[in-house]
């Protein structure tokens, strides 16, 4: 059992610290791979030491998901929620700063 609601949670948060650890450098490796100023033997270089990192540390495998369902769709993004779960807590006044609309 995990304190996430699904294992792809677990997944998406392991790679979310893997690209903080190594996100600066694959950043900077990658600007010296596509620099065409350089000389060849640098790129070249630069290429193998990104095509050395591992393949999860590529930030476009981040999901934005529900932290509390981990659905990926019809999500709320300044709290993070999905749809059904924001309507939820919002009726039931447990997110702060939050009213349903009536007029």
């Amino acid at each position: 059992m995990t304190f996430w609601a699904t294992w792809r949670q677990l997944r998406d948060v392991r790679r979310r610290e893997l690209i903080h650890e190594v996100g600066a450098d694959r950043m900077r490796l990658k600007a010296l791979k596509w620099n065409t100023v350089l000389p060849q033997a640098i790129r070249d270089g630069a290429a193998e030491e990104l095509h050395s990192m591992s393949k999860y540390s590529c930030p476009r495998l981040v999901l934005n998901m529900c932290m509390f369902t981990g659905r990926q769709r019809g999500k709320i993004k300044p709290y993070r929620l999905n749809r059904h779960l924001f309507r939820k807590l919002a009726d039931h006044s447990k997110l702060s700063g939050v009213q349903r609309a009536m007029w």
